[in-house]
């Protein structure tokens, strides 16, 4: 059987104390273990920022990749090797801003993997900037009058680009996040969770305790996961008032199926156990 000491290595840890990324780090763990999935068996690929550090801190097969740039390794890995089970791990800067374009590809293509997007609403490597999911009006030391674009809505755009799999965990709720993981990485297709993240350093306004004051698990209520138009209102709601958390949107039928379903020659094999037909290619050059 696998634990979670099976993952813990011996790299230092630097984030700040306090910082939300811990319980998701835990949750991972417990995740990881409960799937019974051995270190070697796991790739973990993440961008840039303090989310994208989270793979340093476990023992596994990890990739540390450009700003943005995390799903287009991850998709490419996963076209090459189908049998992989891949996690990346980004920020809201990272992922929604520098890679917001790959972020709707990768919905569009449905590859199997699970999205972990640790959400602060700051850039909180760089110091605290505001990120596209600031609060409009939020005060950040770049932005001293206050952001003036609209937040992004990352589980709306998702839901309407035909994502499959749309959750939005809390990092003050570890049990719920580690439970969505499990569920995302059993999903066969583009699962994505969001992941509410209190930054101690450099967001004073979305704290801990803002979101134990609004945070409410659908587990909790009637919810049907299968219902599209339902799961939209909830991420619509004002934030202000509630944010729902859990798996808001699930689609459950086998059609279109992952991106592996829709081309021939990945459907049966991974390209990399694929021979080359070397009098194949020689007749496609020029």
């Amino acid at each position: 059987m696998v634990s979670t000491e099976d993952f813990d290595n011996d790299v230092e840890n630097k984030w700040c104390p306090g910082c939300g990324n811990f319980p998701i780090l835990d949750a991972m763990k417990e995740s990881f273990s409960e799937l019974d999935l051995p270190p070697e068996k796991l790739f973990l690929v993440s961008g840039i920022g303090q989310a994208g550090k989270t793979p340093n801190f476990l023992n596994c097969n990890m990739c540390h990749t450009l700003h943005g740039r995390a799903l287009c390794v991850a998709t490419g890995a996963k076209i090459a090797n189908r049998n992989l089970n891949i996690v990346v791990n980004s920020g809201d800067g990272d992922c929604y801003g520098e890679g917001g374009n790959h972020f709707m590809a990768a919905i569009r293509r449905n590859i199997d993997l699970t999205l972990l997007v640790h959400n602060n609403q700051v850039y909180g490597l760089t110091k605290g900037q505001a990120s596209p999911t600031s609060t409009l009006g939020m005060k950040t030391k770049m932005q001293r009058q206050g952001t003036f674009s609209v937040p992004f809505n990352p589980l709306a755009v998702a839901m309407v680009s035909g994502a499959g799999f749309v959750a939005r965990g809390f990092a003050g709720d570890k049990e719920q996040l580690a439970g969505l993981i499990r569920r995302a990485m059993q999903y066969r297709g583009f699962a994505m969770i969001d992941i509410l993240q209190p930054c101690v350093s450099f967001n004073t306004v979305n704290t801990m305790k803002w979101y134990k004051d609004r945070a409410a698990p659908v587990e909790e209520t009637d919810h049907d996961e299968s219902d599209l138009k339902r799961a939209l209102d909830l991420v619509l709601q004002d934030p202000e008032e509630t944010i729902s958390t859990g798996l808001l949107y699930e689609n459950k039928s086998s059609s279109p199926g992952d991106f592996h379903r829709r081309l021939d020659v990945l459907t049966e094999e991974s390209l990399l156990d694929q021979s080359i037909d070397m009098q194949t290619l020689q007749s496609l050059l020029p």
